[in-house]
C-alpha cells in the first residue's frame, strides 16, 4: 500500500508533536499511579507563626484531623517571622507534590503589593480551603486607667502618638486593623511590631506597652482578670465575650476577621489537589476541629479551594485601595 505524502507543514507537525504526545501518554499512567498512592509518606505543613498562638493552635488541630483522613501524619513546622511572610515564601518555593502544605495568611495580598514578599498570591499557590476566622480585639492590662474604649480614645486625642500598642508585624492584620481604627477615631497611636502574637501578649501582660491588638490570645487572660477587653473587631459580638462591644457598635466602621487558609505551591497535580480539598473539607466539618475553633473564638468560615481562590483575588483588589488610604508604604519606610 502506498503511504500518503505529507506536505511540509504536516510533516513538521507530526515530527514535533509525535514524541511529545507519546511522552505524555507514557507519563499519564505514572501520574495516575502517583495520585492513587498519595500520600505514601508524612506531609509537612508550614505554619508561618510561632508555636502557641491562636493560628498555630488552629492549624495543628485541623492537621491532626486531616492526617487521620489521609492516613498519613501531617507534621507542623513553625517558620515564623516578617508577619507570617517567611513561612509563606518557603511554601511558595516548595515542590508541588502534595508533601508540603501550609497556612496562607490573607495579608499575603498586602505584602506582595508592598514589595515585602516576592510572591504573587494570584499565581503562586494552589488554594485548598479557607477554614476559620479569628476574633481580634483591643485589650489592656487590668490595672490600666482605661475602663472603656471611649476612655482610651479621649486620652489618645489629648496625647497624640504617646499611647503604644503591641501587634504581630507591620502590614499584618493586627497592625492594619489598629491603624484603620485609629484613622476612623481621629487619633494617633504608636505601634510596636513583634514577631508574633505570643510575644506581643507577654509584653502587654508585663506592662511594657499600653495595649494589645491581637486575635484571641488575650482570651484566657481576660477571663482570668489580668487583661481588660475594650472592643472586638468582628461583624458581631463574640459569644464568649458578649458583654464587649464591637468597633462597629461604638461608631467605627472597621471589621477585621482575617480568615485562615490552607494551600500548597502552584502546580499541584489535580488528583492530589482534590484529595487534599476533600480531606480539609471533612476536617473543618469535624466535631474535633469545631471544638478547638470554639475554644479559641475562631468562627468557621469554610470555603472550598476554587471559592477561596476567588476570595483571595477580591481581597487583593480591596488591599490595593487600603494601602493607599492608610499610606502603608510610608509607614513601612518610617519603620
Amino acid at each position: 500500500m502506498k503511504l500518503p505524502r505529507l506536505n511540509r507543514r504536516e510533516w513538521l507537525a507530526s515530527a514535533t508533536l509525535g514524541p511529545l504526545l507519546g511522552g505524555t501518554a507514557a507519563a499519564l499512567p505514572a501520574l495516575a499511579a502517583a495520585a492513587d498512592d498519595y500520600p505514601s509518606r508524612p506531609i509537612n505543613f508550614i505554619c508561618p507563626w510561632p508555636a502557641g498562638g491562636t493560628a498555630d493552635v488552629s492549624m495543628r488541630a485541623i492537621c491532626q484531623v486531616a492526617g487521620r483522613i489521609l492516613k498519613q501524619p501531617i507534621a507542623v513546622d513553625n517558620k515564623a517571622g516578617a508577619a507570617g511572610m517567611i513561612g509563606v515564601k518557603a511554601l511558595a518555593g516548595a515542590k508541588p507534590d502534595g508533601y508540603t502544605l501550609g497556612q496562607i495568611p490573607i495579608s499575603v495580598t498586602r505584602f506582595s503589593q508592598l514589595g515585602l514578599l516576592q510572591t504573587n498570591p494570584l499565581k503562586d499557590f494552589s488554594y485548598l480551603a479557607r477554614t476559620s476566622g479569628q476574633t481580634f480585639g483591643i485589650a489592656v492590662p487590668a490595672d490600666s486607667r482605661f475602663k472603656t474604649l471611649k476612655d482610651m480614645v479621649e486620652h489618645a486625642k489629648a496625647h497624640p502618638g504617646q499611647l503604644t500598642y503591641a501587634h504581630a508585624g507591620i502590614g499584618g492584620a493586627t497592625h492594619v486593623g489598629m491603624e484603620e481604627f485609629a484613622m476612623a477615631a481621629g487619633i494617633q497611636l504608636s505601634g510596636i511590631a513583634y514577631k508574633g502574637g505570643a510575644a506581643a501578649l507577654n509584653d502587654t501582660l508585663g506592662g511594657q506597652v499600653d495595649m494589645l491588638a491581637d486575635s484571641s490570645s488575650w482570651a484566657p487572660h481576660v477571663e482570668g482578670g489580668k487583661l481588660r477587653l475594650l472592643a472586638t473587631w468582628g461583624e458581631q459580638r463574640t459569644p464568649r465575650f458578649n458583654s464587649t462591644p464591637t468597633l462597629q457598635e461604638l461608631g467605627f466602621k472597621v471589621v477585621v476577621d482575617a480568615p485562615n487558609g490552607i494551600g500548597a505551591p502552584a502546580g499541584l497535580p489535580p488528583a492530589i489537589e482534590k484529595k487534599l480539598r476533600d480531606a480539609f473539607r471533612q476536617a473543618v466539618a469535624s466535631d474535633e476541629f469545631k471544638a478547638v475553633a470554639a475554644r479559641i473564638d475562631a468562627p468557621l468560615m469554610y470555603l472550598d479551594g476554587p471559592d477561596y481562590k476567588r476570595y483571595v483575588a477580591e481581597v487583593y483588589k480591596r488591599d490595593t485601595a487600603l494601602i493607599e488610604r492608610l499610606k502603608l508604604k510610608e509607614l513601612l519606610e518610617k519603620g
